[in-house]
């Protein structure tokens, strides 16, 4: 009996299969090799896109403007892991939100009033002035959480109430906007982030072995890669930010921070989509 097609593409090389290994060098090998698969895996949405953007000229396509090119390959890309079975409906749901949002956050922050950064380039699918491709990008951040989960068996440990976790999220969501009425809170907002995660771990599993690391820490490494991505979309002139409409120059540090925020905010609503709850622990 053959497999289903969506269960051949999740399936490792033969020499990377779960099984009990010794300790050393080649177990080590094996097991780092497999969790790099699986990370390119989870960031398939997210590493297609940002080729397109490497790809893509900057005049277009045929006649069609970038943005607008983007905003089809995106919805390709979606389509395709939905057909091959990469994601599920319920998946595809929630990605949808994450979509929303940024896109809602992208339209106050390109507005008159605010300026934070813009977009240049001309688009048929441009909306309150924002390219409808422009979701896609927080959508991707969404798309990898729920991947890893999956793919990495992903265990919580000593994950905060739920209640402060949903707090925390609509805090830091909403301090994106309000900042530029009554300041930046963000440095608050982390630290309390800090103090509510403090005790939080996750366990994955690349082979036969689970490890564990601090959630914090992984909220700042996928930070640190976002804000490398932004560099690298910022280069090609995706967007940009007032600094760089004479001339490109590396995005500002301080932005790591924003987008490590981000991401708690979209940890805690991947953590509650239903097939992910029996996974965590939340201490009595």
């Amino acid at each position: 009996m053959t497999k289903p097609h969506s269960q051949a593409i999740e399936a490792l090389p033969s020499w990377t299969v779960a099984r009990p290994s010794p300790v050393g060098l080649c177990a080590l090998g094996r097991e780092g090799l497999a969790f790099g698969i699986k990370q390119a895996r989870a960031c398939l949405f997210a590493g297609l896109f940002l080729s397109a953007v490497f790809l893509v000229p900057s005049a277009g396509l045929w006649g069609v403007p970038r943005y607008d090119v983007l905003l089809v390959i995106a919805l390709a890309l979606q389509f395709g892991m939905v057909w091959s079975g990469l994601e599920t409906l319920d998946e595809l749901k929630a990605v949808s939100v994450f979509h929303l949002i940024g896109f809602a956050l992208e339209v106050f922050k390109t507005s008159s009033a605010i300026q934070s950064w813009s977009y240049p380039d001309f688009a048929y699918t441009k909306v309150l002035g924002v390219p409808l491709f422009s979701g896609f990008m927080y959508a991707a951040v969404g798309s990898y959480i729920i991947q890893a989960w999956r793919l990495f068996d992903l265990r919580v440990r000593h994950h905060p109430p739920y209640w402060m976790a949903w707090v925390m999220a609509v805090l830091i969501y909403g301090n994106f906007f309000t900042h530029h009425a009554i300041g930046d809170y963000r440095w608050y907002l982390a630290a309390a982030a800090l103090g509510l995660y403090a005790r939080t771990s996750v366990s994955f599993r690349s082979l036969d072995r689970r490890r564990q690391m601090p959630l914090l820490l992984s909220f700042l490494l996928i930070g640190f890669f976002i804000w490398l991505a932004e560099n690298i979309s910022t280069f090609f002139g995706l967007w940009a930010y007032p600094n760089q409409l004479g001339a490109w120059s590396t995005v500002h540090l301080g932005k790591w921070s924003s987008w490590s925020l981000l991401v708690v905010m979209t940890f805690t609503i991947v953590a509650n989509l239903k097939h992910v709850k029996a996974c965590i622990h939340v201490p009595d």
